[in-house]
């Protein structure tokens, strides 16, 4: 017992006072304090805490391995005492010390932002709200919101990814790991609009991943899920795509380590519930499925980029998502439909991703269905009129001149331009003059096609039409 008594340099106090003055503590941390065995018989002992394994390493003291692990580095008589510690200064390599995990501490690591755009904004605790920058880092205790057009997604450490669309307030409620044992504790509270959650498998009994509305709190242990809380009428929406999500009153939230199976209403994969205000959880009903895009291969090239889907039964609306990957990661466009023709706005030439969702009467957003398109704009103007009594003259013009352009010019005396009167390719200039046409109604077309980057496209002007007389 000599080391224990032995004082740090400098003259600090010694070890052996708060290790004696705190006897009794550590007697009722193990269980066996002498103060405990007084109590009336039917008092319950209170439960012993969850320890942890630490394996020492040659050098290893544990006042060290206190400054390592514990949350008060102070608290190494703990240690000593639960594991008959009494040379605290050298540990012989090997020894399996029991470690409290109550008393480690716990690390509170960053959440990325990988991507934003328009209005997203960031505030600490109570402070003001401040731009949300791409590559910056959120903290427990920050909280993040996005105007009409605004999105951002946030990356775990683990590679779980959090996506906030428009009209979104969230709050990182909690992001902590504890040192020696690995384990994560992630909860967001959703104060209005929506989250979509990727969530990486957790490896971990205890590690938990929360996202919590006024009115549910959905748990995963790994998956792709999304949570949307009605501000307006109080309700949660829950929807899962891959793996099961436990949904549970607010009030009832589990605390780490608690299975799945236990939540109220265990929801899979293809199934979603909506809570109302005041109600029960709600119980799980089928997803719709993911609609189909009609022609999702084409050129996007007209001033709107357009989708036209199949319609799925029972849908009251259609949902479409736009980024600039397949993972929708870099989100930039969010609208919705209350049909299948949806509109989406203008956007540069790029190559871009869809996801494409079916909107169910209660709410409820269905399987996606994701579809790669290209963007390339370009617009081709086209007129017609008589030079005399016996010519016609042809005229256009495109808005993307390339050297290598070339043009197609049909005229037929049918709407659908078969068996062609005219069929001339290969054309260079912007017009074409047509002589001697019989008396009657006419119909023609222009096709620009150009080579850029080893693909060919074009694009066609709308079927016109004229009529010479008899």
């Amino acid at each position: 017992m000599q080391d224990w008594a032995v004082r740090r340099r400098g003259g600090r106090r010694s070890r052996m006072a708060p290790f004696v003055a705190s006897t009794l503590m550590i007697g009722a941390l193990c269980g066996a304090g002498a103060a405990d065995a007084r109590e009336p018989a039917a008092r319950q002992p209170a439960p012993k805490p969850e320890m942890a394994t630490y394996v020492t390493q040659k050098g290893d003291s544990l006042y060290n391995v206190a400054d390592r692990y514990l949350r008060d580095p102070s608290d190494w008589y703990k240690v000593a005492r639960i594991n008959h510690v009494s040379a605290p200064r050298a540990l012989p390599p090997g020894l399996k010390l029991l470690l409290p995990v109550p008393l480690l501490r716990q690390e509170r690591p960053g959440a990325t932002v990988v991507a934003t755009s328009g209005p997203a904004q960031r505030a600490w605790q109570h402070g003001p709200y401040l731009p949300l920058v791409e590559g910056s880092q959120l903290v427990e205790g920050d909280s993040l919101r996005t105007g009409a057009e605004g999105f951002a997604t946030l990356e775990l450490p683990d590679g779980s990814h959090v996506r906030v669309p428009p009209d979104t307030e969230l709050v990182i409620t909690t992001l902590r790991k504890t040192v020696l044992t690995g384990v994560t504790d992630r909860v967001f509270s959703l104060r209005r609009g929506r989250v979509e959650s990727e969530v990486t498998h957790a490896t971990k009994p205890d590690d938990r991943f929360q996202i919590r509305s006024p009115s549910v709190v959905a748990g995963v242990r790994g998956t792709d899920f999304r949570v949307n809380y009605d501000n307006d009428n109080g309700s949660t929406a829950v929807e899962v795509v891959e793996g099961a999500v436990g949904v549970d009153a607010s009030s009832a939230a589990p605390t780490p380590g608690v299975p799945l199976q236990a939540s109220t209403q265990l929801v899979g994969a293809g199934h979603g519930n909506l809570t109302e205000r005041g109600g029960a959880v709600g119980a799980p009903v089928p997803l719709l499925a993911a609609p189909s895009v009609i022609h999702a291969g084409k050129v996007q090239d007209d001033d709107t980029v357009a989708f036209d889907v199949k319609p799925v039964d029972g849908a009251t609306g259609y949902r479409a998502v736009i980024g600039r990957d397949a993972g929708l990661v870099d989100t930039i466009r969010d609208v919705r439909s209350d049909g299948p023709h949806i509109l989406t706005g203008a956007l540069d030439d790029d190559t871009y991703f869809v996801r494409v969702t079916a909107i169910s009467a209660q709410g409820l957003e269905g399987m996606p269905g994701t579809y790669a398109f290209e963007r390339r704009r370009m617009g081709i103007g086209a007129s017609g009129g008589a030079i005399d009594a016996h010519s016609y003259r042809f005229r256009w013009t495109v808005d993307r001149r390339a050297e290598n352009t070339r043009f197609r010019f049909v005229l037929s005396a049918s709407k659908d331009l078969r068996n062609p009167l005219v069929d001339r390719t290969d054309i260079r200039g912007g017009q074409v003059v047509v002589s001697n046409l019989p008396p009657g109604v006419w119909y023609w077309s222009v096709v620009a096609g150009q080579f850029d980057k080893g693909r060919y496209y074009e694009k066609a002007t709308p079927v016109q039409s004229f009529r010479l007389g008899e």
